[in-house]
């Protein structure tokens, strides 16, 4: 009964301190895809992710029915930083849903022309950022009057505070009605209560990642070698401090107040390796929100994460190495012989033949491409040919109208079967994040093994000239780029034999790679060449190539390869590369195969499209 009680108190005090409008309510998600062409349309950085910000506490004054229900104490507020733009992952604020969405217009058009501030200078610059926005587009000042109006009710009653917090809630309330009337907040060593229509002051830290020790030098990449595709799930994610171990003999709480698992878990667990590992993933399958901390040994989690990479195959190296230069985004420069790429090959393979399942797979295919093969296009201004070209003829007619030398009386059209004049290379993601599962009984490796060799089946029908390869990396001086077929080879069972005995392994340094590829590219004659780049992933390393800097080195990369006259194209099973691809690639020179075990299947027919 006791309990029974005690549950109808809490539900009844947290549901009075309630303030948000349910009701109401607008989901980042689901404004996410037209948010993020708002922010870029108003000068954002195009590439930065939009992320869910994580709740911070604010220390501001809560009323006592927060107090009392325990609630107020953090709040998810707008930022940027260096690789996302972080917005609150639900704004029910108003009680009207239109004006929450204005809300979020509003923050994205205000982050795309804000820069890093400090809490010293912040009120002066979330105010210059105001005025600038309405003087360069007028359109706005109506919908930033609106979310004032609206919003200035439900900020703290200056009345009801103290001197200090009352005279810094007048000057907000000021600077918010007259952006540019105020020149400093008094008492700014208080805590104030946020502002929601300007993002936080001094925020340069992504949504949901963990503050790292001064010791973990570089070690970006682990996160992203974790893709278990079958218990892949977005958590709504806190960040916390570790509490420091005090004497374990002595307990100052009561028992019931112990965290549970859900409550609270470490990034870097000690007992990732223990024989529950199985438990706690599914423990974190049932839990709505997973709270962050540092912690644990990470020298140790350093090791124990590369002693985790599989052993290799005995490679063969062509060369002493290639060095390569790579983008180094924040200064804006090129880095000359910054990498070094080392183009392997697998000696005394067995040739292999298709399996019964790819074979078939492969004559469907085949018969599709046949068209390809045996195009055949009607050309004009022949001296013979199946019917009379009129456009010829007319031309003619107007040359000795005209008293000019017509020439030869080529008046004929004729259907003649032309040669593809197109080079293709195929460029394939073999890094350790294709070790995961994408399907109860493949992984993402087996997918793309499988996809390559019906690949090549395909293109050999039609006698395209292409080349494909692989690649992996171990930071920027160890870029793995294994030979599985060459230009001047043929396609045949030494070849599928290569292909069929690649393995995941590494990371994932694109843009060293795509550099080597395009280089290879470049000596081929022909009128069109193509860079089909098959991944899984985003770019990532161990030293400092995770996050924008493997992304921007990878775009570089690829505007290089336009500029040298090779088209490239990217088809990706990463169900996230619509953060990221845009920006690196445009719109339309990529493919999401949502479902993988497609791919095979799709990856010959998107190239036949994207090269008729």
């Amino acid at each position: 009964m006791e309990e029974y009680v005690g549950q109808l108190w809490d539900r009844l005090i947290t549901r009075a301190a309630q303030t948000a409008n349910e009701h109401a309510a607008v989901d980042l998600e689901q404004i996410a895809p037209s948010l993020g062409v708002y922010f870029r349309a108003f000068g954002g950085d195009p590439g930065l992710v939009i992320h869910a910000s994580h709740p911070t506490t604010h220390g501001a004054r809560r009323t006592w029915l927060q107090r009392v229900a325990g609630s107020g104490i953090k709040l998810a507020l707008a930022s940027v930083d260096a690789d996302s733009l972080n917005l609150p992952q639900r704004i029910a604020v108003f009680p009207e849903r239109e004006l929450n969405r204005e809300l979020y217009l509003w923050l994205a058009a205000f982050c795309a022309h804000s820069g890093a501030t400090t809490p010293q200078s912040w009120l002066a610059h979330c105010q210059r950022t105001t005025m600038e926005i309405l003087e360069r587009f007028p359109g706005l000042k109506a919908r930033y009057q609106r979310l004032v109006a609206a919003y200035l009710p439900l900020r703290p009653d200056p009345d009801t505070l103290s001197a200090d917090e009352s005279a810094q809630e007048r000057t907000i309330r000021q600077a918010l009605l007259c952006p540019g009337s105020v020149a400093a907040l008094p008492g700014a060593h208080k805590p104030f209560h946020p502002v929601l229509l300007w993002p936080t002051p001094g925020a340069d830290s992504p949504s949901v990642s963990v503050p790292r020790k001064q010791e973990d030098n570089g070690h970006e990449g682990r996160a992203a070698q974790n893709r278990d595709a079958p218990n892949l799930r977005r958590f709504r994610a806190e960040q916390t401090t570790e509490p420091e171990d005090k004497n374990g003999f002595l307990l100052m709480f009561r028992a019931e107040s112990i965290f549970s698992w859900s409550e609270y878990a470490r990034i870097h667990r000690s007992q990732d390796d223990e024989d529950d590992a199985e438990a706690a993933r599914r423990a974190a399958q049932d839990t709505d929100k997973l709270t962050l901390s540092t912690g644990g040994a990470t020298k140790a989690a350093r090791v124990r994460f590369d002693l985790d990479l599989p052993a290799t195959e005995e490679f063969v190296p062509l060369g002493e190495g290639i060095r390569l230069p790579e983008w180094d985004w924040k200064k804006k420069i090129m880095r000359p012989q910054y990498c070094r790429l080392q183009e392997l090959i697998v000696p005394d393979v067995s040739p292999l033949n298709l399996s019964p399942a790819l074979a078939r797979t492969s004559r469907r295919l085949s018969r599709q491409f046949e068209a390809l093969a045996c195009e055949r296009r009607w050309v004009g201004s022949q001296p013979d040919g199946e019917e009379l070209d009129l456009e010829s003829w007319v031309r003619h007619a107007a040359d000795l109208a005209s008293g000019h030398d017509a020439g030869a009386d080529n008046f004929h059209r004729a259907m003649i079967r032309q040669q593809r004049d197109l080079s293709c290379l195929v460029l394939a993601d073999l890094s350790l994040s294709t070790d995961a599962y994408v399907s109860n009984d493949a992984q993402a490796i087996d997918v793309i093994r499988d996809s390559l060799l019906v690949f090549g089946e395909a293109l050999s029908k039609i006698r395209d000239s292409f080349a494909m390869y692989g690649f992996s990396s171990l930071r920027r001086n160890n870029v793995r780029f294994h030979h599985l077929k060459g230009f001047d080879e043929p396609y045949d069972g030494i070849a599928r034999g290569r292909i069929a005995g690649i393995r995941p392994g590494y990371y994932t340094r694109m843009g060293a790679a795509i550099r080597h590829a395009t280089t290879i590219l470049e000596r081929q004659r022909s009128s069109q060449r193509v860079l089909l780049l098959l991944t899984d992933g985003k770019p990532n390393d161990l030293d400092q190539y995770e996050g924008r800097w493997g992304i921007e080195d990878t775009r570089m990369a690829l505007v290089e390869a336009r500029r040298r006259g090779i088209r490239p194209f990217c088809v990706t099973i990463d169900c996230e590369a619509n953060d990221y691809l845009p920006h690196m690639l445009g719109d339309r020179e990529y493919v999401v195969i949502h479902k993988a075990q497609q791919l095979p299947a799709r990856l010959p027919l998107l190239y036949a499209m994207m090269t008729r």
